[in-house]
């Protein structure tokens, strides 16, 4: 399924004084990590007891440059979303491969007992591409739910994805509920040049159980590129006063502040009197000759006097740029131990032969069994067709999103009794 929970490969609560006080009842940030349903699935723990995963691939990846680009334009790109806003879409900075297309029935299992959830996910659709996913706390303080599907739309030299599906963030133990739908999403020069991603449009975060709702405006790159990544947005009671202001940059941090503080700042701004590093950073950059030639990255934001740090990314692992610009959190998605084949469902995308291929460095094996799986799949539904049979999907159902009354994708509970015994054959 290849979905990627990003906002665990951020750090936050940074020790300063500008960070946030406290501490959030789920961390953020890189951790040694336990991927399976078992607390050791056969393996065995270090001499501390805690469970180390890999970090770094079987295999680097391959030269982009020994395949025709014609390829991509044919199956387009696919984006996969999963996490909280801002941190959701973090890592996908650089991220400009094209992940595997999900198998109808594929699913993928994480367990992560040492930061206390649990996720199951599930392609329910193949036309439209829809997966779903569930993510639940072990100690019942959150429900975390959704779909993805982007609707892809082909503009010569880039491709833009339009979220389609609403995520949901319950809270039991504030008794909150939270809905939103993820900003657009571009992939430029896929034709020629260099690949790079850009994240636009307004995503709004409400809150149904108070009324506060954060609008958050992911701007366009823009001529001179001086917009490239920046987020601005804020936050508003149910009587729509503001309470604070957030800004940014999604590939970088984000911080909050007073919004007399920040009006204040805006205008200073625009008199020229704020601090010089403010001033260098939004110097104009020579016009691009080419529209989609990606601009000089700014990395540093220019911190307002008074404000709060939200959020910042770590950093990547140093071969990252060898193993398709993973984080260390994706990393460890596709690692199988020893005794996992035994507990997961045989869905499971971990056992995708395609896959396993690819990431072992097997690039013709894994395009033999692409090929494979893909004409097994299109056999199965000429045979359903046939035989005038619908597809049923095993873990999720399509319903009515209890807050935003919009058609979603519900986890039917049942799949981490391990009744695997329905479960087609797809591999």
């Amino acid at each position: 399924m290849n979905n990627e929970d990003e906002f665990y490969d951020a750090v936050t609560g940074l020790d300063s004084d500008e960070s946030c006080e406290g501490t959030s009842e789920a961390s953020f940030k890189d951790a040694v990590v336990y991927v399976g349903a078992q607390k050791n699935n056969g393996a065995v723990p270090q001499e501390n007891g805690i469970k180390k995963h890999r970090s770094s691939l079987p295999a680097p990846m391959f030269s982009r440059n020994d395949f025709s680009v014609w390829s991509i334009l044919k199956k387009c790109i696919g984006l996969t979303v999963a996490a909280f806003a801002v941190s959701a879409v973090a890592s996908q900075w650089d991220r400009t491969g094209k992940p595997f297309n999900p198998l109808l029935g594929e699913t993928y299992e994480l367990t992560r007992e040492d930061q206390g959830f649990r996720l199951i996910s599930e392609q329910v659709s193949h036309h439209p591409p829809i997966s779903a996913f569930h993510t639940e706390s072990l100690a019942g303080d959150f429900v975390f739910h959704g779909s993805i599907y982007p609707k892809l739309k082909f503009w010569g030299k880039s491709v833009e994805a339009e979220p389609k599906g609403t995520i949901t963030l319950e809270l039991h133990k504030h008794k909150e509920a939270y809905t939103w739908t993820n900003p657009f999403c571009c992939v430029h020069n896929i034709i020629l040049g260099k690949l790079w991603i850009e994240q636009y449009g307004t995503v709004e975060i409400v809150n149904h159980s108070t009324g506060e709702k954060c609008v958050l405006n992911f701007k366009p790159c823009g001529m001179f590129g001086k917009e490239l990544h920046r987020v601005e947005g804020y936050i508003q009671d149910k009587s729509k006063k503001k309470c604070c202001v957030i800004y940014g940059k999604w590939t970088e941090c984000m911080w909050s502040v007073d919004p007399q503080v920040y009006e204040a700042h805006r205008k200073l701004e625009k008199r020229g009197t704020t601090d010089t590093r403010k001033q260098k950073q939004e110097e104009p950059e020579a016009v691009n000759e080419d529209a989609d030639e990606m601009p000089e990255v700014q990395e540093t934001v220019a911190v307002i006097p008074g404000s709060t740090l939200l959020w910042r990314i770590s950093s990547r692992p140093p071969h990252s740029a060898e193993m398709y610009n993973f984080t260390n959190f994706a990393m460890t998605l596709n690692e199988l131990e020893p005794g996992m084949e035994g507990v997961l469902a045989p869905t499971d995308c971990r056992l995708r032969p395609d896959i396993r291929a690819m990431e072992n460095g097997n690039i013709d094996e894994a395009s033999i069994e692409k090929e494979r799986l893909e004409e097994k799949q299109r056999a199965s539904r000429k045979e359903r067709a046939k035989d005038g049979e619908d597809w049923s999907t095993r873990w999720f159902q399509l319903g009515t999103n209890p807050y935003t009354g919009s058609q979603d994708w519900l986890y039917t509970g049942g799949y981490f009794d391990r009744k695997y015994t329905d479960c087609p054959d797809i591999y």
